[in-house]
């Protein structure tokens, strides 16, 4: 049978498919168990729209094999088969033995002048090619959270490096799915507040050759060797149905997990690369090449290659891989790499690309979370803003804006608004919502929280180029030393910026992502681009667990779950609302409403925010944000309502209750949270409660005849919000 694609058991054989449009001929090779001595091989002799297939009896689950595919040699057309290599099934849900660089894994020879990918080479590689092997999916019930897009977060997170240094953590089960789920790691997770655990790629990956003569690794794991196997690295059991016990563990622990999956590119790299899969199956088909010159491939994302996603057989292979680990892993969602990529038609980016399409209509996927990282490095590769309502995506331009506003950088006011408020410029058409922007400030790529307020320059001589790999454009800033310092002011100040760029993730509108490790203070010792580095310097430490900072988190993990009005669905208007208050008023320092002339002032570098709730009988907060070197008295903004003091990033604020009109100093460098006065027993209870770590009761906002407070007193309105708001460019 031609469907489904990939080698499917039954109770008398299995059925193996293939697709190649441009073979002439498709040979099914059959291993011993450990996938070492060929025992038999089997012409697919019948092809059926491009898809070779054959029903083999006798042939079970277990059975470990492998493909040579025979067709023409032409390079200069696109064409490399070799049959000489023996391939990889790019269907195949688990691999046998490991990837060994040969110079037999290259199509041609190695060594033959200018023009060596020219001359077919004709050593056999399968000595040196992991195999697959017949698995049957055992489809299970999937029960998971369904967590609302407005009250995710997201924790993002390596499967070997969360827990390789976590002393609760059994040692054998170590950087395995089953180390991830343990209860200390699930405790922890749930003890800060996350929602979401985003694992970075557990496809089979290849190791690079340039790293392994170095003596390095590929940690990361953007070098997908298969779309269906898991990395068997990661199983400590070293049975897949361990992802999906980890997975339903979390589940059950109210958390979700997403998958960050590699679909732009193969391992294969570019025309010098590699024959281990799709380019010996049909290497014009999978690949998108240059059309002036099929030699080469069209390397949109400088890795050597790109999947060509607009022919429907390499759609059909991304779409039956994502259905793949939501049915049979039960994961949430993917957070798509290069997503640009994706979408790309010959002409540019679409975002109405059938990629996009097919996703958002299937009955599968299209309810799950998805996430695009918008950019890639071909023409007009970075289209922040502009996928399909649908997909939320990476926002790399809240990462900078938000870490030059802490880092003292002058005009910033008017973009950090906008960005604070879910960027509504970028993501306001097209019916999106809030959540469609990922906000971060740091991400594995690039430095850890720790390292962003350390470290001026990156330091990444452990990856042996000079110093030459990973970004130069940090927007970090060191607070006057470079690295590991013991002089008190300046670890009292990297503090403090730590909980000031935490405190704008959590209270930002759209979705925060954590980076693991970063409420811990994890420190990668100035590495940006820590990707070969699975060892002490990639993994999470977790010996030197910053407790004040994760109680830190905490708080504002349960602030933004406890309040609507950080965590909203709609947009910010600036407008009234059924209650007459504004969702959102920007105040200058001096408490009156920020005016055309004090946004576009250089060097302003503070201003205050006023966020109404979307439910009734919750409270307003008001954030007070001061971006300057030194202390600034703000003034409280009118109303008629008293605030109290939530939390201070300098901790210098006290519990007493503030009035209108009233001034506070702010240290340099520093924000507050102030949450206003509802009638509740003990006003101070819901501030207790979360600084001890605590389930904190929601306020209650009634008078004694049960009727809205907020509502019938409208306490927040004043003379100043019968004007329009002049602020409408940042909301």
């Amino acid at each position: 049978m031609p469907y489904p694609l990939g080698a499917t058991p039954d109770q008398d054989g299995t059925n193996f498919a293939l697709f190649s449009d441009h073979a002439e001929r498709v040979t099914l090779c059959l291993y011993d168990d450990r996938g070492i001595h060929e025992i038999e091989r089997i012409d697919l002799e019948e092809c059926t729209n491009g898809v070779w297939h054959a029903y083999v009896p006798d042939v079970y689950e277990g059975a470990v094999y492998g493909y040579r595919v025979d067709g023409p040699w032409a390079p200069e057309y696109g064409h490399r088969f070799n049959a000489n290599k023996l391939l990889i099934d790019p269907y195949a849900k688990e691999l046998v033995g490991e990837l060994v660089w040969d110079d037999a894994l290259y199509g041609y020879t190695i060594g033959a002048g200018p023009d060596a990918d020219l001359v077919m080479d004709g050593r056999d590689s399968a000595a040196f090619i992991p195999k697959g092997r017949v698995v049957a999916d055992h489809l299970a019930r999937r029960n998971a959270p369904g967590i609302s897009w407005p009250k995710s977060i997201i924790y993002e997170a390596h499967v070997r490096g969360l827990t390789m240094q976590h002393p609760g953590v059994p040692e054998k089960l170590r950087g395995t799915f089953a180390g991830l789920g343990t209860d200390p790691v699930i405790e922890h997770l749930k003890r800060i507040g996350v929602t979401v655990v985003e694992l970075m790629p557990v496809h089979a990956f290849a190791q690079d050759r340039h790293l392994l003569e170095r003596n390095l690794t590929n940690y990361w794991g953007y070098n997908t060797l298969s779309f269906f196997a898991p990395e068997a690295r990661y199983l400590a059991s070293g049975d897949r149905k361990e992802i999906r016990e980890t997975v339903d563990r979390l589940h059950q622990s109210g958390l979700e997990v997403i998958l960050d999956v590699v679909y732009n590119h193969t391992c294969e790299g570019n025309h010098l690369g590699p024959t281990l899969s799709w380019r010996g199956i049909d290497n014009m088909s999978y690949y998108r090449l240059l059309p002036d010159n099929k030699r080469y491939c069209d390397d949109l994302t400088g890795t050597g290659n790109a999947l060509d996603t607009n022919h429907p057989r390499v759609l059909q292979m991304i779409l039956d891989s994502l259905r793949h680990w939501v049915e049979v892993h039960h994961v949430d969602g993917f957070r798509f790499d290069l997503a640009l990529t994706l979408g790309r038609r010959p002409d540019g980016f679409d975002s109405r690309h059938p990629f996009f399409q097919a996703i958002l209509q299937d009955p599968v996927l299209g309810n799950q979370k998805l996430i695009a990282e918008p950019w890639d490095v071909g023409p007009g590769g970075y289209q922040l803003g502009n996928f399909p309502a649908g997909f939320s995506e990476w926002n790399g331009d809240y990462r900078d804006v938000v870490r030059d506003f802490w880092a003292g950088t002058s005009g910033m006011l008017g973009a950090f608004a906008t960005r604070f408020a879910a960027s509504q410029d970028l993501f306001g058409e097209g019916h999106r919502r809030p959540w469609s922007s990922v906000n971060f400030v740091t991400a594995h790529d690039g430095y850890t929280l720790h390292d962003l307020v350390t470290y001026q320059d990156k330091h990444n001589d452990a990856n042996g180029e000079g110093n030459n790999d990973g970004h130069s454009d940090n927007r970090s800033w060191n607070c006057g030393v470079e690295g590991e310092t013991d002089d008190p002011e300046i670890n009292a100040l990297r503090d403090r910026q730590k909980r000031n760029l935490l405190a704008t993730l959590f209270l930002s509108q759209g979705v925060p992502m954590l980076l693991a490790g970063d409420e811990m203070g994890n420190s990668q010792g100035g590495n940006n681009n820590a990707y070969c580095q699975d060892n002490e310097i990639g993994w999470v430490d977790w010996s030197k667990s910053d407790e004040d900072l994760v109680a830190f988190i905490r708080t504002l993990a349960d602030l933004r779950r406890r309040r609507s009005a950080v965590a909203r669905a709609e947009f910010l208007t600036g407008d009234r609302g059924s209650r007459g208050v504004p969702d959102v008023t920007w105040f200058s320092s001096t408490g009156q409403r920020m005016t055309s002339d004090e946004w576009s002032q250089p060097h302003v570098k503070c201003l205050s925010v006023r966020l109404a709730p979307a439910r009734p009988r919750e409270p307003s907060l008001l954030v007070m944000l001061n971006g300057a070197p030194d202390g600034v008295e703000f003034v409280i903004p009118p109303s008629n309502q008293r605030w109290l003091c939530l939390v201070d990033t300098a901790d210098t604020c006290h519990e007493d209750l503030k009035n209108a009109g009233e001034s506070v100093v702010l240290a340099g460098r520093s924000l507050r949270i102030y949450e206003a006065e509802m009638a509740v027993a003990d006003p101070l209870e819901p501030l207790r409660a979360a600084a001890a770590g605590a389930e904190a009761p929601e306020a209650v906002a009634e008078t004694a005849d049960g009727s809205d407070a907020m509502a019938d007193a409208d306490p927040e309105m004043s003379p100043d919000d019968l004007t329009p708001t002049p602020e409408k460019e940042p909301t």
